[in-house]
């Protein structure tokens, strides 16, 4: 029985719909969540200076005794998971949100055309393409960068109209015609996968990541014996920036009204 927490850090506050997946799949795992709020967004920051950032954040997280990390960003994911790896050392396995989306596709969906929607620095990186047909050239990727979804979610307009013209304006286009699965590429957007689910008259799988990172979160604790068995879970959520804002969007990433605190640990820092 390992007692130590989950780390889990995120660009902002939508990386915690990874940390609700994970809380619903080992009700038993501390977490311990930290949200860079004072460099928000990622997608338009250098991949240097996303590297610097995921170093220190991991480095400040291992002070808590961390026994895994989650980094619950698509573009930190990206560009920064083997220096994350590097900071915690060989006995901390790390999970990111884009490898256990590509492992799926992968096993699911030879030959298919399989969509990805995601922010405007997730989309430009490629990076789901590249792993995608590096695994198995046979899959077609199509992308689109679909910039208004996260603000707008948000802001709190989810299951309205405003939100399925927003979605069904994006879903509309030529480069999303004929796919068999779409990746959500955006820890936001398991907020509207109802709706995009709705939007399709035909099968396409809808590929939720935070579901499949609590898997193999899940997978990995098992494997390494590092399970938490008893029922004595704890939580501590921090940011880099606390605004009143950002706590009351919190109970819509996380389904429950949390209560915020702020780590400065930017102060001093050159880079930061």
């Amino acid at each position: 029985m390992d007692k130590r927490p989950i780390g889990i850090f995120d660009s902002g506050i939508g990386g915690l719909t990874v940390a609700n997946a994970i809380r619903k799949k080992l009700p038993n795992e501390s977490l311990v969540y930290f949200g860079d709020t004072a460099h928000m967004p990622y997608g338009d920051k250098s991949p240097e200076l996303i590297r610097h950032y995921s170093a220190r954040i991991a480095h400040y997280l291992m002070t808590f005794n961390c026994k895994m990390i989650v980094i619950a960003c698509n573009t930190a994911s990206s560009h920064a998971y083997s220096t994350v790896a590097a900071v915690v050392g060989p006995d901390i396995p790390v999970v990111n949100v884009i490898d256990p989306v590509v492992d799926y596709v992968v096993k699911h969906h030879n030959k298919d055309k399989v969509g990805v929607i995601g922010t405007k620095g997730t989309i430009e990186s490629r990076v789901y393409p590249r792993r995608i047909q590096k695994a198995d050239k046979s899959i077609k990727v199509a992308s689109l960068a679909t910039p208004l979804l996260a603000p707008m979610i948000e802001e709190g307009f989810v299951n309205n109209m405003i939100s399925r013209t927003v979605i069904h304006s994006y879903l509309d286009k030529t480069a999303l015609r004929g796919i068999d699965a779409l990746i959500l590429g955006c820890t936001h957007y398991p907020l509207i996968r109802k709706e995009v689910a709705s939007y399709y008259k035909n099968p396409v799988e809808i590929l939720d990541s935070t579901l499949l990172v609590a898997e193999e979160v899940e997978q990995l604790l098992t494997e390494k014996a590092m399970l938490n068995d008893a029922s004595s879970s704890s939580h501590r959520f921090m940011v880099s920036d606390y605004t009143e804002a950002f706590e009351k969007s919190t109970r819509l990433f996380f389904k429950e009204k949390l209560e915020l605190t702020e780590s400065r640990i930017w102060d001093n820092r050159s880079l930061g």
